[in-house]
């Protein structure tokens, strides 16, 4: 990062800010602990800092080793430096941190990468400049495992011919196979103007392998370069220019269905993902044609991660991707559509984290649009809302759960534990008389931790009890919020942390994490049958877990509970009684992007895995606008078929493959509008508004939109002006 000379002054005062700060950490650690001694209510003695998000005020206050026990808590640490890498809001200038051994990476519109010493986390968060502060996620790959007629071929095999020529497409995912001919044009030339390899390691002198300018990750590859390296006939040599590998297929996949063309001479099916023949052929043999959205597209890619890790990318990544492909659009001065194909469960889903807003800002930036899918949560028993006035109210709809694994089946609340006490009296609402909530969740076998979020109007206070399987009970006490603490039900440790209103999200959480104890986890995988035998586990506590919500003194009676994503648990673990609606991923929860949804073109009918949204939302939680429509259409998302990492051709399932679909389409409008001088405003929130109004219906959709497929079906031939 280049960094701007601070002024003395200035930076004499940040420091002395943040050396006040780091005392008044340490200040606030013997204040916990003097208050957790006194058994007196640490929230009147001690101040939370609210301007760190729930999750890494948790994190923080959790030691190393708790965090690696869980799957969310410890993403964003290194444990080799002992630093946190942090998102942060932030006005003015971060220059002055450098002499505290922070590292800074500016990002767009106020955004800002932090690297930060361990023990500087809290005081860093305190300076002025600092408005909000947010840790890293992991972000999931939406795939589930021949794309029918979108309405493309009639724009481009016949007139105005769209391929999305002019176009920069980016596909930010799991990198891409580079070598294959779907990415080249006719004269054997790569299509991919740059590749950005987030986990490479650059190397010191070499001017070939360095990241992109203003970045310190990664190692960017030039066309010239991809095109030397595909000069190459040995492969072995061909690694050695260019050593960046898909090793998941699942980007290679999303950029072919979104941008691939394998030229034919016998072409009978052009649509995506669909081979010359109209079969789904393995093949790419001789007169075979594969032809993405917008064939004629320049690609633009980032493989999302991290130096020497393999595996799901993390909010920073994605943040310094997004970055990346605005400012190489404007270096390019081309029109830039960006598909993301991924998400997580993390958050309210209200548009209020800063990767939502991120995007909301990032889709306001030059001539670009953004594709987001919606995600696979849609009948994965990951998310349960109601409310305790009656409508979605589980314990008041009479439903019974079901069995769990033959004969383990849910219990009742009653007798002299905590769960057995009477439920506060009704209160009158607008819906008639409150009633308590129980939430059943079952918990498979073999399981080593487990998130729960659970979302609330700060108008609404409840009493929590929580149950576990074999029947022990415990309240969340009322008055620590703002903090965590600790408790144990049978053989797992919970950590809980009772959240508050932040200064950039309204909605208050409570968030639960269920670990392996300690001593039990330090035993290691080899304890096995004997460790089993004494009592101990190496897994948290299987069954049917039970959250009972009791009123007393609400408003709205809303709640909403989620799961991580399916792809982090197993398919086994989830709500007794789920709910669909409001089962789209973040980030596609951002206002400003094109959110897709998936539909099965086989029956042309909505694919149920995909992830559901809202209309005109009547959450009272969070930034959701009046009038927002979540997804905003949907696209094939059922056995589409793409370039795979064996050379041929195989069908793919989820919304990751519906978006680039979408992304295509969007392409072929920019094409239209900007490239061909037709309409040089059509990029933005007038892409989304020309592809909400040609989208067509489905079947067993009565009324559109709604919350499974928005505004209907892709139809790109409706959505172009005539």
């Amino acid at each position: 990062m280049r960094w701007r000379v601070p002024g003395s002054q200035r930076e004499s005062a940040i420091f002395r800010n943040c050396a006040k700060r780091h005392i008044w950490k340490e200040k606030r650690i013997l204040c916990q602990e003097k208050t957790a001694d006194s058994g007196t209510d640490p929230d009147r003695e001690c101040v939370m800092n609210q301007k760190l998000e729930n999750l890494l005020n948790l994190a923080l206050e959790t030691p190393e080793a708790e965090r690696i026990r869980t799957d969310s808590l410890n993403v964003g640490f290194d444990g080799q430096s002992r630093t946190w890498e942090l998102i942060v809001k932030y006005h003015g200038s971060l220059d002055g941190l450098q002499a505290l051994g922070v590292s800074v990476e500016y990002l767009i519109n106020s955004y800002a990468i932090l690297t930060v010493p361990e023990g500087l986390v809290e005081a860093v968060s305190n300076i002025e400049e600092i408005e909000y502060v947010e840790k890293p996620k992991r972000y999931y790959y939406q795939d589930m495992g021949p794309a029918a007629d979108s309405c493309m071929t009639q724009v481009t095999l016949r007139d105005p011919f769209l391929t999305g020529e002019g176009v920069l497409l980016a596909v930010l995912d799991s990198g891409i196979d580079y070598t294959r001919p779907e990415f080249r044009d006719g004269a054997g030339d790569t299509r991919i103007l740059y590749l950005w390899d987030q986990t490479l390691r650059p190397k010191a002198g070499n001017g070939e392998r360095q990241p992109p300018v203003g970045f310190a990750q990664g190692v960017e590859f030039s066309a010239e370069q991809i095109n030397q390296a595909l000069a190459s006939i040995n492969v072995q040599e061909r690694y050695m220019l260019l050593p960046s590998v898909d090793t998941s297929g699942h980007g290679t996949a999303v950029a072919g269905i979104a941008a691939g063309c394998l030229p034919a001479y016998d072409s009978v099916d052009s649509r995506p993902g669909i081979s010359g023949n109209g079969m789904a052929e393995n093949s790419g043999i001789p007169g075979s044609q594969y032809r993405g959205a917008a064939p004629a597209a320049s690609l633009l890619v980032v493989k999302l991660g991290l130096p020497g890790e393999e595996g799901f990318p993390r909010t920073t990544e994605i943040m310094r991707g997004i970055t990346y492909a605005l400012q190489k659009a404007m270096e390019l001065e081309m029109p830039l559509v960006i598909n993301l194909s991924f998400g997580n469960t993390y958050g309210s889903h209200d548009g209020g984290s800063l990767l939502e807003r991120f995007l909301d800002n990032a889709a306001e930036i030059g001539r670009s649009v953004i594709c987001v899918g919606s995600g696979n949560e849609g009948n994965s028993a990951g998310h349960v809302a109601g409310n305790l006035f009656g409508e979605g109210n589980q314990a008041a709809s009479g439903r019974t759960a079901g069995v769990f694994r033959g004969g383990d089946t849910a219990g009742t609340f009653g007798g002299s534990g905590a769960f057995g006490a009477t439920a506060s009296p009704g209160m009158a609402g607008l819906s008639g008389t409150a009633r308590p909530a129980e939430i059943q969740l079952a918990v498979a076998e073999y399981e080593r931790s487990l998130s729960i979020q659970l979302w609330k109007n700060y108008s609404d206070v409840y009493r929590i009890y929580l149950r576990s399987p074999g029947g022990q009970e415990a309240p969340l006490p009322e008055s620590v919020e703002g903090g965590k603490y600790t408790l144990q039900l049978e053989q797992t440790q919970i950590l809980v942390y009772l959240g508050k209103p932040l200064p950039y999200a309204v909605a208050q959480e409570i968030y639960l994490e269920l670990i392996v104890p300690a001593a039990t986890a330090a035993r290691g995988p080899g304890a096995g049958i004997a460790d089993a035998a004494a009592g101990g586990r190496q897994y948290i506590n299987s069954g049917v877990w039970t959250i009972r919500i009791e009123p007393i003194q609400i408003v709205t009676g809303q709640y909403y509970l989620y799961l991580p994503s399916y792809a982090a648990r197993s398919s086994r673990t989830g709500f007794y009684q789920p709910t669909p609606q409001v089962t789209l991923t973040i980030p596609s929860t951002a206002a400003k992007v094109i959110t897709v949804g998936a539909y099965d073109s086989t029956y042309d009918s909505y694919a149920d895995f995909s992830g559901r949204g809202y209309v005109d939302a009547e959450r009272t939680i969070g930034v959701i606008s009046a009038g927002l429509v979540k997804p905003d259409l949907a696209a094939p998302g059922v056995g589409i078929l793409a370039p795979d990492l064996y050379g041929g051709y195989s069908p793919f399932t989820g919304t990751s493959f519906a978006t680039p679909i979408v992304s295509g389409a969007a392409a072929l409008l920019v094409e239209w509008g900007i490239v061909r001088g037709n309409d040089p405003f059509l990029y933005g929130e007038k892409v989304k508004a020309y592809l909400r109004k040609g989208a067509r219906p489905l079947r067993g959709e009565r009324e559109l939109p709604n919350d499974r497929v928005g505004y209907g079906a892709l139809c790109v031939e409706n959505s172009l002006p005539r």
